[in-house]
């Protein structure tokens, strides 16, 4: 979905012509800091935290709210195994959970998914799609669990007026390439907590303190890891992100054109959507009978030129193909895998959320795009009501 183009050349030129390429600057401010800045002024909180990627923008939150061995994490059965990945990294489990028709976790499930061992719920903006924010909160209060949001696929979404990864305990996003914004590859973890900001810095560079003063003010020092930024990445970033919110809008606009443009045509129902306005639009999704119909919707669309996937066919994204996970192979070394070491009593099986894999088999979901022409829009309409006829 992102758009790149010369101002991002020329941020990477100018950068590498500065020959300064560390994110540590000393007193001078460095374009990661800068970005940090700007991406908190973006999302409205108090604290960024660039990182290498998403999945480690996730460790880092789940770090910095001190979730760790002995605690256990919810996350929904539709989306990529990162979300299942991040909590192993720090020692807890995952729990995995049904999603409704939203694509999104059922908070419903979660709740029946809570046992005294669990610590946090990790709703996942899947294909920029938000959660039901609301659901999820109310659970999470009543039950006193953190919450932190998996908006990795979701740059710049919001739920009823807030952004995406603003409303939890923490929050994370993704600047792969495969996101509404890109610089290859990186992420970002943000929260509001002082505490979580200090916990999360600390893991994400377990050498920080020797290169910027006052990282640690509250929290003592603890071995991290090295998830550092790079000034040139950042220097894209940066630019990216003036382009946001013209991206968020060219995809919603393409989404509710060829919404309008598919009213009352018959063979599916669009799928709900827990905020239209705010959703970033990533994907318009269809809603069938059964998986069967929409096999043969997918199939009849292809014989038009135009492409469309199903969920349940998207592999990775999955819960049922993630073989470390259940096969529940926790770590590369038996004694750290959190599986094993604790007390988790769960059993994986591949049909353990039919729901979930009913939802995922019988939705199609329909690329969408921030430079569609009218003629191409036209088109792919034309070709979906033939191929739903």
């Amino acid at each position: 979905m992102y758009t790149i183009g010369e101002e991002e050349i020329q941020a990477v030129v100018e950068t590498i012509r500065s020959g300064k390429l560390f994110r540590y600057q000393g007193e001078e401010q460095s374009q990661t800091d800068l970005f940090e800045q700007e991406w908190a002024a973006k999302i409205g909180v108090k604290h960024s935290l660039a990182v290498t990627s998403g999945t480690a923008s996730l460790i880092c939150a789940l770090a910095g709210l001190q979730v760790g061995p002995g605690d256990e994490v919810i996350v929904p059965a539709y989306t990529f195994i990162a979300s299942a990945l991040a909590p192993l990294a720090v020692g807890a489990v995952p729990i995995i959970t049904e999603i409704d028709e939203s694509l999104t976790l059922d908070p419903a499930d979660v709740e029946a998914k809570i046992t005294p061992r669990t610590r946090a719920i990790m709703p996942v903006h899947m294909n920029g799609l938000p959660c039901n924010m609301d659901g999820i909160m109310d659970v999470a209060q009543r039950h006193n669990l953190l919450v932190v949001e998996d908006a990795c696929q979701a740059d710049g979404g919001s739920y009823k007026g807030r952004r995406l990864g603003s409303m939890g305990h923490a929050g994370s996003f993704s600047f792969n390439y495969f996101k509404v914004i890109s610089c290859g590859e990186g992420g970002a973890m943000v929260t509001d907590d002082d505490a979580v900001f200090e916990r999360a810095s600390l893991h994400h560079d377990g050498g920080c303190v020797f290169f910027k003063e006052g990282v640690a003010k509250q929290t003592p020092l603890f071995a991290g890891w090295n998830f550092r930024f790079n000034e040139i990445l950042a220097a894209i970033l940066r630019v990216q992100l003036t382009r946001l919110d013209g991206i968020l809008a060219g995809l919603r606009e393409d989404k509710r054109l060829i919404r309008e443009g598919l009213e009352g045509t018959g063979g599916f129902e669009f799928s709900p959507v827990n905020d239209a306005e705010g959703e970033c639009a990533v994907m318009f999704s269809l809603l069938f009978e059964s998986g069967e119909a929409a096999a043969g919707f997918v199939e009849k669309l292809g014989e038009t030129g135009f492409g469309a996937g199903s969920p349940i066919n998207s592999g990775r994204h999955v819960y049922a193909n993630w073989e470390s996970i259940m096969e529940q192979r926790g770590s590369v070394d038996a004694r750290r895998n959190p599986f094993k070491t604790g007390e988790c009593d769960w059993v994986y099986t591949p049909d353990m959320c039919p729901r979930s894999l009913d939802i995922m088999a019988r939705t199609v979901n329909l690329a969408m795009s921030p430079t569609r022409t009218e003629e191409e829009r036209a088109a792919l309409v034309a070709g979906i009501r033939k191929a739903a006829g």
